[in-house]
């Protein structure tokens, strides 16, 4: 886009589009949670085939994020964004027309390699954007990541009732689509790049270190935890991380630069970001499925698909409610604080079910809860991690913050997985593994709010960030 062009879009349009974009990958990654028993009977597959639909879009999405990220950074935000969507609209595209799981599981893999769109966006809104709506944006869209999952859940109950399980594909696919228009019509071309070129071994090493430790912990339902299958991918894929860190310190033009993943601004978020996916994202699949179990069980609710979905729906609203809310928060009470904050109303939510789940609105109150306090560290992690780098590291360092906390979801999923499987009696679960999943989000959340308290305030950023910025920010003519 020319500059004169540049200057007519208002960043209320671009935010629109970045938005939408956001929105519609984040209810694509939840949306088939509550079909997966409809397209296990009509593909004809076991259980444990069916769930590559989530492992897949796992894996693509935390090696593809951090890339893309990287690749933005060095190309330009905004024509890195437009290919992700493109990619995004294919894949959608591709699993809307699938009639086999092998071409469903590769759509999801294709499909996940777009959560480089949440790095990218922010990176758009720090380059774009006047300074003081930067952080009331990055909030937003941060909370966006969040309020798509919980929509993802509701819509994906209501199309698996009442229309056949391929519209979880087509209705998001004309989002994105119009998103990629969007984007390429009307979202400035980032003018801040850093000169460079991919290291390709640095992200094949990447790509299977962090793909072999994912697998091992999605499969542990099956393997076990201690079986040699596990332990031994485990060992295998932190061989290669390891590896990889090794190439990337040597390299001169590293993938992800290690120095700043030292820096005490960045660890710490990411460390903060681990815990909290480890606490949280276990929710969106664990409250519905106790709200569906009978009330026979003693402790269920009894609920439809549909209904068991609309449970969540307290969440959403909290996070609706204070994602917008994100820039004056941010700005009265400082990031930090926020992120502290917003742990910890996340730890009372699931602190709360631990404790009160004989009635529903027990639930309900927990969701609401939940969603503020996932709203309130969602939108401070994103500006955190946008401070803590300079401009030009934007992109790869957002995208290792969405890693980090897709790693600790997929570890906090897979320990309730194997609560619940652990506690059954003839077939059905028992109270104890939802209590005691409920309880290990507790324990990861009060963890993750101390975590937060060793991230520097906000005059404590890293001098080197601001020093470097003016020499390796190119302008685009």
């Amino acid at each position: 886009m020319s500059e004169s062009a540049r200057e007519r879009v208002h960043p209320k349009v671009t935010m629109a589009v970045l938005s939408g974009a956001g929105l519609a990958y984040a209810v694509l990654s939840s949306a088939v949670v509550p079909a997966l028993p409809t397209i296990q009977h009509s593909l004809h597959t076991s259980e444990t085939g069916v769930t590559w639909l989530l492992t897949g879009y796992l894996l693509s999405a935390s090696v593809g994020t951090a890339i893309l990220g990287r690749l933005g950074d060095m190309y330009g935000k905004e024509h890195v964004l437009v290919w992700t969507l493109v990619i995004l609209s294919g894949g959608t595209l591709l699993a809307a027309l699938s009639h086999s799981l092998t071409l469903l599981i590769a759509a999801r893999v294709i499909q996940g390699v777009a959560g480089g769109i949440f790095p990218l966006s922010f990176g758009i809104v720090r380059d774009e954007f006047p300074r003081e709506k930067v952080a009331g944006s990055i909030g937003f869209l941060s909370a966006v990541l969040g309020i798509g999952a919980g929509v993802g859940i509701v819509a994906g109950g209501f199309i698996v009732e009442h229309l056949s399980w391929q519209w979880l594909f087509w209705m998001p696919l004309g989002v994105v689509v119009l998103a990629a228009v969007g984007t390429w019509r009307f979202v400035p071309e980032s003018p801040v790049r850093v000169p460079g070129r991919v290291n390709w071994l640095a992200a094949a090493l990447m790509s299977v270190g962090i793909s072999a430790m994912l697998i091992a912990i999605s499969e542990t339902t099956t393997w076990g935890w201690g079986s040699t299958r596990t332990l031994g991918l485990l060992g295998a894929g932190a061989l290669v991380c390891v590896a990889w860190v090794a190439v990337e310190m040597r390299s001169r033009e590293p993938l992800i630069d290690m120095a700043m993943m030292r820096i005490r601004g960045v660890w710490t978020i990411n460390l903060t970001a681990f815990l909290l996916g480890a606490g949280m994202y276990s929710s969106f699949i664990i409250f519905p499925r106790f709200a569906q179990l009978p009330t026979s069980t003693g402790f269920g609710y009894g609920a439809s698909v549909v209904l068991s979905g609309v449970y969540l729906l307290p969440s959403t609203i909290g996070m609706v409610v204070v994602g917008f809310a994100a820039g004056s928060i941010a700005s009265r009470f400082g990031s930090k604080p926020t992120v502290i904050a917003g742990s910890a109303v996340t730890a009372a939510s699931f602190g709360l079910i631990t404790v009160a789940h004989d009635h529903p609105y027990d639930m309900l109150v927990s969701a609401a809860l939940l969603g503020i306090g996932i709203g309130l560290a969602f939108a401070a992690l994103g500006n955190l991690i946008v401070q803590a780098v300079a401009a030009h590291q934007t992109g790869a360092a957002g995208g290792m913050n969405t890693v980090m906390r897709t790693i600790g979801g997929a570890l906090g999923g897979q320990l309730a997985a194997t609560f619940i499987a652990d506690h059954t009696h003839l077939g059905v679960p028992t109270v104890t593994g939802f209590t005691d999943t409920f309880a290990m989000a507790t324990g990861f959340l009060l963890v993750c709010t101390l975590a937060a308290f060793l991230i520097p305030g906000r005059h404590a950023s890293h001098p080197a960030a601001h020093e470097l910025e003016p020499a390796l920010t190119l302008l685009d003519d």
